[in-house]
Parts: C-alpha cells; structure tokens; sequence
C-alpha cells in the first residue's frame, strides 16, 4: 500500500481535447455523409434517365 498516485491535469486536458475533436469529427462525417447521399440521388436520377433512353433505343419497332 506504499504505492502513490499521481493526478495531473495533463490528461484531463488531453481527455477534454479529444472529446472535441470527437464532436467535431462527429459534425465534419454528419456533414459529409449528407453530401455523399446528395451525390449518389444525383448519379441515380441521371442513371435512371441514361437507362431508359438506353433501353427505348434497343426496342424493336415494326418488327425488325
């Protein structure tokens, strides 16, 4: 029991620190998960046109 702890407030600042950063990380992926999603409704609209306009090319008219 001759063992003695040492508190510093070195890793409650670090603690403190990471916390923001987490929240920040937390906003910054939010953010950036919302942009991702934007951009893929984007690519699948513009797919969903392309992918029509494709098929209507291929469809046989008149019995050719």
């Amino acid at each position: 029991m001759s063992e003695q702890q040492h508190k510093s407030s070195r890793p409650s600042r670090e603690s403190d620190e990471q916390v923001e950063a987490t929240e920040i990380d937390t906003e910054a992926k939010a953010k950036l998960d919302d942009d991702v999603d934007a951009i893929l409704d984007e690519i699948d609209d513009v797919l969903e046109e392309n992918a029509e306009e494709f098929v209507r090319s291929f469809v046989q008219k008149g019995g050719q």
